[in-house]
């Protein structure tokens, strides 16, 4: 029973304190309580854009406490492209948009590194526009259908 893989195993498994680390040193935060905050806001924000077994499987790729704080989030009915969910999470934590776009890629530059490249080409298929970037990817452009 123990030696069973599970099926979403971390890339690279960490604890809550070294994803704190990370994104701390990603974010250039002056202290971990700040890159604690920013990961929470961030996590939680995301939460409410992310359905589904990408939902499920990124917060099994995540620290405990950081998967809660993803999980714990209601979903919203509406997607917000990439530049919505800066704007949202500024006036929901009360940060400039520039903060709020500075928080946003040092946490999922984190996140998107222990999700690895096939969950979070999934997470980015299921997400509206300009979510890429926010994980610190380039973003690829679909071709338009010709006009008739």
């Amino acid at each position: 029973m123990y030696d069973q893989p599970r099926p979403n195993p971390a890339h690279h498994a960490m604890t809550f304190d070294q994803m704190l680390e990370h994104v701390r040193y990603e974010g250039a935060y002056p202290t971990r309580e700040r890159a604690a905050e920013a990961v929470h806001h961030v996590l939680a924000a995301l939460g409410r854009q992310l359905t589904g077994d990408e939902r499920i499987a990124l917060a099994q790729c995540l620290p405990v406490e950081a998967g809660l704080t993803l999980t714990t989030q209601i979903p919203d009915t509406e997607h917000l492209t990439g530049w919505g969910f800066v704007k949202d999470l500024a006036a929901r934590t009360g940060a400039t948009p520039a903060t709020a776009r500075w928080d946003t890629g040092a946490v999922l530059a984190v996140a998107g590194r222990l999700a690895g490249p096939e969950l979070l080409a999934r997470i980015l298929r299921q997400l509206p526009g300009g979510y890429a970037l926010l994980f610190g990817q380039a973003e690829l452009r679909r071709p338009e259908p010709a006009a008739a």
